[in-house]
């Protein structure tokens, strides 16, 4: 991004989330319109750690459950770390690994390694807000195929005090959307992948915690005329020492 473009973020970031969200929603609308359409309702509780570990040398660990099937059973367990150099107090650079546990009914579980790079950047904070980003650059492999996949993630989040001069609850909302750069022999095609949107609350716990809690909703394309949306009771709490 140039430096006159994140001036204009400085100035106008109600204007800048507007256009980004705006953005990710016409990513997903351009599918099309006659496709069939799953559904289905989920909890996922993360539990997230991270700190300093010396200096600007940083670091965060999370693991994930996810039940679904109507939240009667585990669909995923995400389990990820990463380490990264904090580049400015705004700019925090990240290189980690993830594997991903997808249980299958009847049959062997799939799992998923995935090495990634993220960019984590606050763009802007006006009087009781803040605004951020977040680009993920990932290589994916599967158990039940030989190919690299590469996907791009992109998430902007913005929160925002309810009480005037304080950040003990704030208004939370976030997207996040998802492209895949390649095809694969386990699954994945070229192209928009699928987009996450998130409203809730962000709660202040004792120190630098927070809590996070509210609805998820989970718009998937599954290619060819098919498509998945989850609805998600999401709750994540991050441990900050």
């Amino acid at each position: 991004m140039s430096l006159s473009t994140a001036r204009g973020f400085m100035r106008f970031p109600s204007l800048a989330v507007a256009m980004s969200l705006a953005a990710m929603s016409l990513a997903a609308s351009s599918l099309p319109a006659q496709a069939a359409t799953s559904q289905d309702e989920q909890l996922w509780v993360n539990l997230t750690a991270m700190g300093s570990i010396k200096d600007e040398l940083v670091y965060f660990a999370e693991i994930q459950p996810r039940v679904g099937d109507g939240v009667s059973r585990i669909d995923q367990a995400l389990f990820r770390g990463a380490l990264g150099i904090k580049l400015s107090r705004d700019i925090t650079l990240y290189q980690g690994y993830a594997h991903v546990v997808v249980p299958i009914e009847g049959g062997k579980d799939a799992n998923e390694e995935r090495s990634f790079q993220q960019l984590s950047w606050t763009l802007a904070r006006p009087k009781d807000a803040e605004i951020s980003s977040r680009t993920r650059l990932e290589q994916r492999w599967r158990s039940n195929g030989n190919d690299m996949g590469w996907r791009l993630r992109e998430m902007l989040r913005v929160e925002h005090a309810l009480k005037p001069g304080s950040d003990v609850v704030n208004a939370l909302v976030y997207g996040e959307v998802f492209f895949a750069l390649n095809d694969t022999d386990w699954g994945a095609r070229k192209g928009f992948d699928q987009l996450r949107s998130f409203a809730g609350v962000e709660i202040g716990l004792p120190g630098a915690s927070t809590m996070e809690v509210g609805y998820l909703n989970q718009f998937i394309d599954q290619g060819g005329s098919r498509q998945r949306v989850n609805h998600v009771a999401s709750v994540t709490l991050f441990f900050r020492h």
